[in-house]
């Protein structure tokens, strides 16, 4: 496999050299990291550092439990491009709250060589809560993208991670144009391993819209409740009755090992599956912390 592969499916993509600037170069390999601890006056980033394309403009009171900090990360450029590696780190310290999201859409541009690839990384200590519930990835036409993410809980942690995959500028009639998209999620707690997930879309090779797939829906997103030390079947049973009112398709299952509960929903727009996941996140945080979520706007 060649080095900069962390997949085989991206092998061939990794060997392909970037014109317009190298993999690794300033701009190119992203690096965010922050720490959330507690505090006497509640949570607090006690630690962060952004290199381009991020950018954070320090937390925001925007939580309704007052003891939560919530952080919005921004990028001052048009996009994902070809040859992009990011690197995020997140760490919420014991009995600590976090909420984490971004402040627009990430829109992975068109390429013609290469891939871009995220890596992000979430740690929860004991007794501690993250929401980590960045806005929809976009894919744009010709784009490879690989996103892998892995969560890492310590005795009585829980988070909510969510992801919403929209297969295209959906106003312009673009859809399913893109080459590859691959996203991994993978989860450990205390005993170890707890589950791993996988998404892999080639449009080119295997049609999404077949039964089984995406079907006849264009809009995907997935929402993980992670409560190790909760009762699972209770919890899914109540989140799947939550989804399936809304107007999106959507389900509740019970993750392995004990994990907690994945809630996947399709629907025609972003919003309609954004909507639904909410829904599910709003019921969680009240089953996980005994507040509602925050809300969706971000002005």
């Amino acid at each position: 496999m060649a080095a900069d592969a962390p997949h085989p499916a991206f092998e061939g993509y990794a060997t392909e050299a970037v014109p317009q600037a190298a993999v690794g170069s300033p701009g190119k390999d992203g690096v965010l990291e922050l720490t959330f601890e507690r505090t006497a006056d509640g949570t607090t980033l006690v630690h962060d550092y952004a290199t381009v394309p991020f950018h954070i403009s320090g937390t925001l009171g925007y939580d309704p439990l007052p003891e939560a900090d919530t952080v919005f990360i921004q990028s001052p450029t048009g996009g994902v491009a070809q040859g992009d590696r990011h690197d995020v780190s997140i760490t919420v310290g014991d009995e600590a709250i976090a909420h984490v999201s971004t402040q627009s859409s990430t829109k992975v541009q068109m390429m013609t060589c290469n891939y871009a690839a995220a890596d992000t990384t979430l740690s929860v200590g004991a007794g501690g809560h993250l929401d980590y519930v960045p806005e929809p990835t976009i894919l744009h036409a010709d784009s490879r993208y690989l996103q892998e993410l892995s969560v890492d809980l310590a005795p009585g942690a829980t988070a909510v991670v969510s992801d919403v995959v929209v297969p295209g500028r959906l106003a312009r009639g673009e859809r399913f144009e893109f080459e590859r998209y691959l996203s991994r999620v993978r989860a450990t707690g205390p005993d170890g391993h707890l589950f791993e997930d996988a998404t892999h879309l080639t449009p080119g090779d295997e049609d999404p819209t077949a039964p089984g797939v995406l079907g006849e829906f264009t809009v995907y997103g997935t929402t993980f409740v992670l409560a190790p030390d909760h009762d699972e079947a209770k919890l899914s049973d109540a989140l799947h009755a939550v989804v399936t009112d809304g107007d999106a398709r959507a389900g509740a299952t019970a993750l392995p090992n004990g994990a907690g509960v994945a809630v996947r929903a399709l629907g025609d727009r972003a919003e309609t599956v954004q909507a639904t996941l909410h829904a599910a996140w709003d019921h969680a945080r009240i089953e996980l912390l005994d507040a509602p979520a925050p809300s969706g706007r971000k002005y």
